[in-house]
């Protein structure tokens, strides 16, 4: 099974849009897809239950069903940094209950496991634990998400860095567009990323209204 963690430059970049365009562009290639949202912060009540906007999204795009405890072990409904969020409700994320839920996936009959992070690469979970260790311990391939807006290009090459000097494998880039208008000089951007960022780009999608509806792998790059 091949398991790969999607993560951004920073938060509000475009994560999820990437996340589920890359599980369409699986399910599109007949692979089994499970999702995960490992941790969440930022969740709403329903029916009785914490959920999480992205693990929803993901959860509508795969094309297996699995519960939504499964699929986003750690809920909190504040919309902060997570380790705050869980100190704020006495609860500390433990390394060992995310590999073991990832590994339970990996008792399934599934090709595939897309696992989307939070904030940025170097996201803060307990003290002592950043998600970099996470993923390099259940050995994910990478997908960094750039969000096109001003600063990006250090952010992606410093999180691209940091990616590698953690020893993970890096699949490739995704630049999104976040809002409706594009960045100044986006197209010289967009350049610029391409010849920086020494990894293969999978796709560039730009701001798509009511985009859990549509197809986005027609954004995705045709490689041999």
């Amino acid at each position: 099974m091949n398991t790969y963690f999607i993560t951004g430059t920073d938060t509000d970049t475009g994560k999820t849009v990437a996340a589920c365009a890359f599980v369409q562009s699986l399910v599109k290639r007949e692979k089994n897809v499970a999702v995960m949202k490992p941790v969440a912060s930022g969740c709403y009540w329903q029916n009785g239950q914490l959920v999480n906007e992205d693990a929803l999204n993901l959860m509508q795009h795969s094309n297996t069903a699995f519960d939504y405890d499964r699929v986003n072990p750690y809920t909190f409904e504040a919309a902060i940094a997570p380790h705050i969020a869980a100190t704020d409700n006495g609860v500390v994320i433990e390394k060992e209950k995310l590999m073991t839920a990832v590994e339970w996936f990996r008792q399934q009959p599934i090709d595939s496991l897309v696992i989307e992070g939070a904030g940025g690469w170097q996201l803060p979970l307990a003290q002592g634990l950043r998600m970099p260790e996470v993923v390099k311990d259940i050995n994910a391939r990478v997908i960094l998400v750039v969000g096109l807006k001003l600063g990006c290009l250090n952010h992606a090459l410093l999180s691209l860095q940091s990616i590698r000097q953690e020893g993970c494998d890096v699949v490739g880039w995704i630049a999104v567009q976040t809002g409706p208008e594009p960045m100044p000089r986006q197209e010289e951007n967009l350049a610029s990323l391409r010849e920086l960022l020494c990894t293969q780009e999978l796709a560039y999608i730009p701001y798509v209204p009511d985009w859990p509806e549509k197809d986005l792998t027609i954004y995705f790059r045709k490689h041999d």
